[in-house]
């Protein structure tokens, strides 16, 4: 039984009454699909359909399982953490996760995607992915889409339309990527204009994850902090140490940490991206990454 299984059956365990689990996986994501956030108001659709469409061709090696094989488990655990984010959001009002890591490469760009896209198939629920790394962008890539203008032309500029939103062919799913990277990112991320743009998405999107860069080397994600409602720290086993990642505690507000993802394995083969994500146990039975709520 996965981590993330057993933490859900944990939580409901919690809240009902004798301490057992009342109800199912799939009793939970039915239950997160019944109470979704209703749809805006009608000239907010109207607003989004100013923006242009984008066709997605993901790479072969660009890890987003949940549009490539989304029979994999590792599919399966990013549909379950979904699950668990719309269970979160019915118990504290949330719509601006921020999703970072301590230090580079612990692979938050690519869960920040893959959440994204899990959450965009709810069909009553708008999302954008924005890039906040604008050091070094990667979701177009991912996304197969070339390279397209984003925030750091749009923070540069003096329009206040905002012409850089793209929406994902055959997904309910917008990006507003980074761009091209700057000289001075901090500089201008702390422009009166992000915070501006910020509140204006806030009106059109029910869901914007915010994948930013990595706490420790960089003064960036502090910028993002603020504006971000809740914040989920992703740290790789094998590669996070002990003392990074509660240094990465220590920054982070508090009150807006939502959890923590555990990603990878150092046991596996590191050409198979399925059995990284899925760390073998002696017995041959996978074990899914955990997600750890606050």
């Amino acid at each position: 039984m996965s981590h993330i299984f057993e933490a859900l059956q944990k939580s409901e365990a919690e809240r009902s009454p004798g301490g057992q689990a009342s109800v199912m996986p799939a009793e939970l994501l039915r239950a997160a699909e019944r109470d979704a956030l209703p749809s805006t108001p009608e000239e907010t659709e109207a607003d989004l359909d100013q923006f242009p469409s984008l066709k997605i061709t993901p790479l072969p090696n660009g890890k987003l399982l949940s549009l490539t094989d989304t029979e994999s488990l590792a599919a399966e655990k990013f549909r379950f953490f979904g699950v668990r984010l719309r269970q979160l959001q019915q118990l504290r009002a949330f719509k601006k996760v921020l999703i970072t890591s301590t230090i580079p490469e612990e692979g938050k760009s690519m869960i920040c995607a893959n959440l994204a896209v899990i959450l965009a198939r709810k069909k009553r629920q708008r999302v954008l992915l924005l890039e906040g790394d604008l050091r070094r962008p990667v979701l177009p890539v991912r996304f197969g889409l070339g390279k397209v203008e984003g925030l750091s032309e749009w923070l540069q500029g003096e329009s206040q339309s905002i012409p850089n939103i793209y929406r994902l062919e055959g997904l309910n799913l917008w990006l507003l990527p980074a761009g091209r990277a700057p000289e001075n990112p901090l500089e201008m991320m702390q422009s009166s204009r992000l915070g501006s743009l910020m509140d204006q998405l806030g009106n059109w999107f029910d869901w914007i994850l915010i994948d930013s860069p990595p706490i420790l080397p960089l003064a960036d994600t502090s910028v993002w902090m603020r504006m971000a409602d809740g914040v989920i720290l992703v740290a790789r086993e094998g590669l996070t140490e002990k003392r990074e990642l509660k240094r990465g505690l220590e920054i982070l507000e508090q009150s807006k940490l939502l959890g923590v993802v555990l990603n990878s394995s150092t046991e596996t083969d590191h050409s198979n991206y399925y059995q990284r994500y899925a760390l073998q146990s002696p017995n041959g039975k996978a074990k899914a990454p955990t997600f750890v709520e606050d």
